[in-house]
């Protein structure tokens, strides 16, 4: 079984259709959308727009998790064939936003079979804004760079490693230590030649920026010193902490709450990128 397939949470370097991107159908009758007012996160979310257009057909339920997060209304997690989502997007007039209703449907496997939007002019606000002209005249193109080693990311959701809040071994629970071992032997038994991985930690904005830049630090470190452990070679380990700088999704909210914490989580993470052969 290949690396990718056995981890839950796997965010690989895909490159998608314009079309798929931003492709929803518009909603039919087949089609039903809950009450605005049952969303258990009152108000919806700002959505990051560039993880919305790269939903597609094929993506798994894991991944669209991480792209956009728990869905916002109670339809359940786990067995069920359709997420609804509650999204804002700004209309470029002050402060003014406009909410929109997004259905995700599942296939037997669990991964999207197709998205609608309950109004379908929201699907206008995924398109990219058109690219300025250019002034000047382009440049020659630059001679071919040598194709660079085909690198493998892997995807680990913090709060399944640690507890929450911890980075350390000593907030290591057992399950996490024990993906991070099963990590470790995938690597050196799919990569023969391990040119060098990044272990880069990051963390959600709750708290400062600073303890959270700490944070991301330490559960980088750990996953290092647990990779190491597993029999990979330290020397092309490093580990890089991020901070609260690279988040995958946007809540709405500034005190903690179980809604935000919970909102925040794809956020809590550690990635680890695998170069080699």
């Amino acid at each position: 079984m290949k690396l990718q397939s056995k981890l839950m949470a796997v965010a690989t370097a895909v490159v998608l259709l314009a079309g798929h991107a931003y492709g929803a159908e518009p909603a039919n009758d087949s089609v039903t959308f809950p009450a605005v007012t049952s969303a258990w996160l009152e108000g919806g979310t700002f959505v990051n727009v560039d993880n919305l257009r790269q939903v597609a057909p094929g993506v798994s339920k894991d991944q669209l998790y991480n792209l956009l997060g728990r869905p916002h209304f109670s339809e359940g997690m786990f067995a069920v064939k359709e997420w609804d989502y509650l999204f804002n997007f700004r209309t470029g007039k002050g402060n003014e936003f406009v909410s929109c209703q997004y259905k995700v449907l599942f296939d037997d496997n669990y991964n999207v079979k197709s998205s609608h939007w309950k109004d379908p002019a929201c699907a206008a606000y995924l398109v990219p804004p058109a690219p300025p002209k250019p002034v000047v005249a382009v440049a020659p193109a630059p001679a071919p760079a040598a194709a660079p080693q085909p690198a493998r990311r892997i995807a680990l959701g913090a709060d399944g490693l640690f507890r929450f809040g911890g980075g350390s071994l000593a907030d290591l629970q057992p399950e996490g230590r024990r993906k991070v071992q099963a990590l470790a032997t995938d690597i050196q038994r799919e990569v023969k030649s391990i040119k060098s991985i990044v272990v880069t930690g990051h963390a959600d904005r709750l708290g400062s920026p600073a303890r959270n830049e700490a944070l991301s630090q330490q559960r980088a470190e750990t996953i290092r010193q647990l990779l190491v452990q597993g029999g990979i070679e330290g020397g092309v380990i490093r580990a890089v902490g991020a901070g609260q700088s690279q988040p995958l999704v946007d809540c709405a909210g500034a005190r903690q709450s179980p809604a935000l914490v919970s909102c925040l989580q794809p956020n809590r993470r550690v990635e680890v990128d695998v170069i080699g052969e």
